[in-house]
């Protein structure tokens, strides 16, 4: 090979050079000329997920400001007397709510999957970008290297001037520089795609839990309306039978009452407490929690919460689920009603005691004792079945916690 046919490879080894790294710059930027139509539909595409995104936002936003109307109308409600036409009012609110709970919560699911895609689809766009980026500056390093790795004495004898080596050494000293820039921005991309992964798998979830809190709505709308139902059925839309159902309510409620706190001091004092067990790891569910809890301990959104304190939380469980003991304890009483209140109660030490209420069947008798864990019932709650009574708003168990007699929140002493 000539000199003359080396000196015109070299030069034709760095316009080639020359021309990659110019139409370089851009590419490891932003992206190359020829998939400019596919970004330009992923653009797009990403314009339109993003108006529908805030589309969702604006419905989640008026559903919201519907959903506080109710709150404040039960609000309201609650503060007026007491007679059948309040109360129906409280609960129509509570369903007209909770309807509106569960579209602004069917809202917010769409809302997320839309997210979900969109950043699936930002992900997608950057693995993209960053392939394609490494497969240019691989490209490039290797030109380079190939270019660098001949002596600055050799470039200078190949070129016709000092002025043609002091451009090409120039352009590998600039060439390099850029490498590094570009190296930089790689791991910013980097960096932004990670954590973009991290915010689609937070929207997973959240996803999973709209879901799950959708499913509970629903199901304390279904509530709402047997409560509603249960009430006018017993009432027969009649302001007197209304008030002579409040009086004998609140004396069954005063009497369960009276035989739990005056059972469990009698029971005490004779108790040997060498059997009970001890509570130093605490209490136990008595169900599965999953489902979520339909009443809280003194809660103000109660619907019986006109004739007394709620006293526990309400469980919502499948009519008949195994219903164990919290604590070991002693069975002070296993009281069956049949179609009334079914509860059972259990004396723990340190002054505790647990209540279990609108069972459906009692598995265990009174004057005896039970581990943690036993099965010690079947859970009701569901209107006009065994053990239900007249306070009930659906399947659920009733739980309470008592501590020297007076009830305590049990979330308080759960885990």
């Amino acid at each position: 090979m000539t000199n003359m046919q080396t000196k015109i490879q070299i030069k034709a080894l760095m316009l080639s050079l020359l021309l990659s790294f110019v139409i370089g710059l851009p590419l490891l930027a932003e992206e190359s000329i020829a998939p400019a139509t596919a970004t330009t539909a992923a653009s797009t595409s990403l314009l339109e997920m993003q108006d529908k995104i805030a589309q969702k936002k604006k419905e989640i936003e008026n559903l919201k400001k519907q959903s506080d109307i109710y709150e404040q109308n039960i609000k309201i409600k609650q503060q007026e007397a007491v007679n059948l036409k309040n109360q129906v009012d409280i609960l129509d609110n509570r369903i007209a709510k909770l309807r509106v709970d569960i579209k602004k919560t069917e809202t917010e699911i769409d809302e997320t999957i839309l997210e979900v895609e969109d950043t699936e689809e930002n992900i997608s766009l950057e693995s993209t970008r960053i392939a394609k980026q490494k497969e240019i500056l691989g490209e490039l390093m290797r030109r380079m290297y190939r270019d660098d790795s001949k002596n600055r004495l050799e470039i200078l004898v190949l070129n016709n001037s000092f002025s043609d080596f002091f451009n090409q050494f120039n352009y590998l000293e600039t060439a390099s520089e850029d490498l590094q820039g570009s190296l930089s921005r790689i791991q910013k991309l980097k960096l932004q795609l990670e954590s973009q992964k991290r915010d689609l798998s937070n929207k997973r979830k959240s996803l999973e839990d709209f879901k799950i809190a959708l499913e509970s709505k629903k199901d304390n709308l279904a509530e709402q309306m047997s409560v509603k139902s249960n009430l006018l059925a017993q009432t027969k839309n009649s302001e007197q039978k209304f008030r002579s159902l409040l009086t004998q309510l609140k004396q069954e409620q005063q009497q369960v009452d009276f035989d739990i706190i005056g059972l469990e001091k009698t029971v005490r004092e004779k108790l040997e407490l060498s059997k009970i067990g001890s509570l130093e790891s605490g209490f136990a569910w008595p169900v599965d929690p999953g489902r979520g809890i339909t009443a809280y301990f003194h809660d103000k959104d109660y619907p019986f919460n006109y004739i007394f304190l709620h006293p526990a939380i309400d469980i919502r469980t499948p009519q008949g689920t195994p219903v164990r003991a919290a604590g070991s304890g002693y069975v002070a009483r296993a009281k069956n009603n049949g179609y009334g209140y079914n509860y059972i109660m259990l004396v723990h030490d340190k002054g505790f005691s647990t209540v279990y209420g609108h069972v459906s069947r009692i598995l265990v008798k009174e004057n005896t004792y039970v581990k943690q864990g036993d099965i010690i019932a079947l859970s009701g709650g569901l209107p006009g079945t065994l053990g239900a009574g007249r306070l009930t708003t659906g399947a659920h168990l009733h739980f309470e916690v008592r501590l020297n007699s007076a009830p305590v929140d049990p979330l308080k002493y759960l885990p």
